[in-house]
């Protein structure tokens, strides 16, 4: 019984972090290439939803209207949540009639979201946050694929820079594995959802977004209920910020992994290989047992402790998993930040972990994030 359980929990996590990217990247190639031409000029409504970020709208507004891309249309609605700062003000500073301020109450981020699209005209619905950076290229590269009636939404790509000393290293890593798994699932069509930073809709496929799921993957998946693909562009860039402090990326998975269980069981049907062929086996892999697999750690580590005697194999995967833990635990205790970056790495992987744990805790209990700050994430 002990063997079992300590193969169960450890294949499981294997194959949905490494397995499944490894089994996409074989047989890629099996799949033809996708091209996709400039789109043509398009009806575009850019929805922004915001809460006290007067410090980045000016600049972000400013950024959205000096794309090199030129739609047929260009309209941008800023929608401020409750904002207790001058983010409107700050908004009305940037004077151009392509630009709609909406001053709501607090009401969370879905239905500021929801709000934004109701006063949307465009034919293309592109969602962004207020503190990343486009560069000029950004949204051309984003509609790109729109070209193709078979595509009903586009990610781009986060970049996130190692600037801080802290588990930043692990968030900018991260990000390089979520940019190859995507290339990988893009290349077989059965690309799963778009980070909210940056992602485009055809407007005819939205639906008003549930409060208390994660509203980038809620959105996305608009896409394959219609049964049409969702196209990564790695081109297509902006640059985030990554969280150097351990409370707050603890805080932030945990409520990453509540949202995500929560939008999962919005889009339940969505799991149906039976109807949704590759894209549910992706969604089952990519998001599913993903975030189930940091709970069984404990039992692989206990059960690791039972089988100390049975052969050595099993002794070497315990010393492996306890030198593990002392390295991230090392890490988190390093607040000069003077040891090298794997154990940062082991430290950030920790934090994530034990958050992702927590947060699948808190969704069995019922317990929801309806509210949301982005500073938390800072």
């Amino acid at each position: 019984m002990a063997e079992f359980i300590f193969w169960m929990c450890l294949l499981l996590p294997v194959y949905a972090y490494v397995g499944y990217p490894l089994l996409l990247t074989l047989v890629a190639p099996l799949f033809p290439a996708w091209r996709h031409t400039p789109a043509p000029p398009l009806n575009v409504s850019i929805v922004i939803a915001a809460h006290n970020e007067a410090r980045h709208i000016e600049h972000k507004l400013r950024t959205l209207l000096a794309q090199d891309y030129q739609p047929a249309t260009l309209q941008i609605i800023l929608a401020s949540d409750g904002s207790t700062d001058d983010t409107v003000a700050c908004a009305h500073n940037v004077v151009d009639p392509r630009i709609t301020v909406l001053d709501l109450p607090r009401q969370g981020k879905a239905a500021t979201l929801n709000a934004g699209v109701a006063l949307s005209t465009g034919d293309i619905l592109v969602f962004t946050d207020a503190d990343n950076q486009w560069s000029r290229e950004t949204l051309g590269y984003l509609l790109a694929p729109l070209n193709d009636p078979q595509v009903g939404g586009c990610a781009g790509h986060m970049v996130i820079p190692v600037t801080g000393g802290g588990l930043s290293v692990g968030d900018s890593l991260y990000r390089h594995y979520e940019g190859w798994l995507r290339r990988v699932e893009n290349r077989t069509g059965c690309m799963v959802s778009a980070d909210g930073a940056l992602l485009a809709l055809r407007r005819e496929l939205f639906q008003n977004v549930p409060a208390e799921v994660n509203d980038d993957f809620f959105i996305s998946t608009c896409a394959p209920v219609a049964h049409k693909r969702i196209v990564y562009v790695p081109e297509a860039q902006v640059i985030d910020h990554g969280v150097d402090e351990a409370d707050k990326q603890f805080r932030r998975r945990q409520r990453v992994t509540v949202g995500g269980l929560q939008s999962i069981a919005q889009r339940r049907e969505l799991l149906n290989p039976l109807k949704y062929g590759l894209y549910s086996i992706a969604l089952i892999s990519h998001k599913l047992i993903r975030r189930l697999a940091p709970i069984l750690l404990l039992p692989l580590l206990l059960s690791n402790f039972w089988l100390w005697d049975d052969h050595g194999f099993y002794r070497l995967a315990l010393i492996a998993q306890l030198f593990g833990y002392a390295i991230a635990i090392a890490g988190l205790l390093d607040s000069q930040h003077r040891l090298p970056k794997p154990f940062r790495l082991a430290a950030f992987l920790l934090v994530t972990l034990a958050g992702m744990s927590l947060g699948l805790w808190q969704f069995l209990r019922g317990q929801r994030y309806a509210q949301w700050n982005p500073e938390q994430n800072r």
